[in-house]
């Protein structure tokens, strides 16, 4: 949450002198450099901001950052955030996960981080393979997938990350690319002013084991065409002249031109990011961007809803304040006791 009354600071003042062991052209080093600035813009002091991390390549970023850090174990970056936001209620807490990371074995910690709504950032790294352990599939690979791990394609379903974060309850999802500094910056900051779990899904390149692999949505030729910007507020219009929107079909979303079979621009849904309902999030965190559909980016779903650290900070002083009890010892000496020993 930003502080109107504390210094301003730079992308620097987030960035330590390690320099980023990530290959060359990986989309990391952007997401990085994304972070930093979305820290700045935040106002949150550096000795304020915590940065954990599972394992994988976007699990080395906490080296990279001049807060406090945490390298975890895999899967349990959600596990360890808990934990540090429970302890450290005052501090801004950044999770970085990729989809191995995240969804693989440490699916059921992300589930239910989303579930309680634990006051922490959680930014995805989706590049569809797992790259530190060179290249095997992972939880979001496409059916058919090759791999070193699956080397006649995969006989699998992926994981679609907005679809885990919608069915665990989530209140805030979001998505961007890593080329796209400035919305990975808008969804960034939005994210930490939000109360409770964000989850961020960034589609990041791997230049070496899965190298455009997101280029058939990401492409500068085809990116205004097969992704729309969603903005609290505004029309849901893409296209290179904003002259496609999405509206109602039934139940369903279309795309339509505005001018054409007698659709305007009245016609044309405006995203309403704050809706208790997550009916409507949900289709449009869905939309791949490979069909009629165009990639939904930006704020998909951003919801107030109660906070579990906060819940259980009221809770403890609630029960400290009926019950008597300023430590675990009076507590447990407030019941009936006795001493074990022997008798002379």
């Amino acid at each position: 949450m930003e502080d109107n009354n504390s210094p301003q600071y730079s992308p620097a003042d987030f960035r330590n002198r390690q320099p980023a062991r990530w290959c060359a052209g990986c989309g990391d080093h952007a997401i990085l450099n994304t972070l930093n600035k979305a820290m700045a813009a935040l106002g949150v002091p550096p000795h304020r901001t915590a940065v954990i991390s599972g394992i994988g390549c976007s699990s080395r970023l906490p080296y990279y950052m001049d807060t406090y850090g945490f390298h975890t174990i895999h899967g349990r970056a959600a596990a360890i955030a808990t934990g540090f936001k429970i302890a450290n209620p005052e501090m801004t807490v950044w999770q970085i996960s990729g989809d191995g990371d995240g969804l693989a074995i440490g699916g059921n910690h992300f589930i239910h981080a989303v579930r309680r709504n634990i006051d922490i950032n959680i930014i995805l790294f989706n590049n569809k393979i797992y790259g530190l352990t060179k290249g095997q599939y992972s939880p979001t690979s496409d059916r058919g997938f090759v791999s070193k791990s699956s080397p006649y394609g995969t006989v699998e379903d992926p994981f679609i990350p907005a679809e885990l974060v919608f069915g665990a309850r989530g209140n805030f999802f979001a998505r961007s690319i890593d080329v796209d500094l400035a919305t990975s910056q808008e969804v960034m900051t939005a994210a930490a002013r939000h109360e409770g779990t964000s989850v961020v899904e960034i589609l990041q390149n791997c230049v070496i084991f899965n190298n455009g692999i997101h280029n058939r949505i990401t492409d500068r030729e085809v990116r205004e065409e097969r992704t729309i910007h969603l903005r609290h507020g505004e029309k849901m219009l893409f296209g290179a002249n904003n002259e496609r929107g999405l509206v109602r079909d039934g139940f369903l979303l279309r795309a339509v031109t505005v001018g054409e079979n007698g659709y305007t621009l009245d016609d044309i849904l405006v995203h309403d990011a704050h809706t208790a309902s997550n009916f409507l999030h949900q289709q449009l965190a869905m939309m791949d961007g490979l069909g009629e559909l165009p990639l939904a980016i930006g704020v998909i779903r951003d919801v107030e809803a109660p906070v579990y650290n906060r819940c259980l900070d009221e809770q403890v002083a609630s029960v400290r304040a009926s019950k008597g009890f300023n430590s675990l010892r009076e507590m447990i000496l407030s019941g009936d006791t006795w001493q074990v020993g022997h008798s002379e």
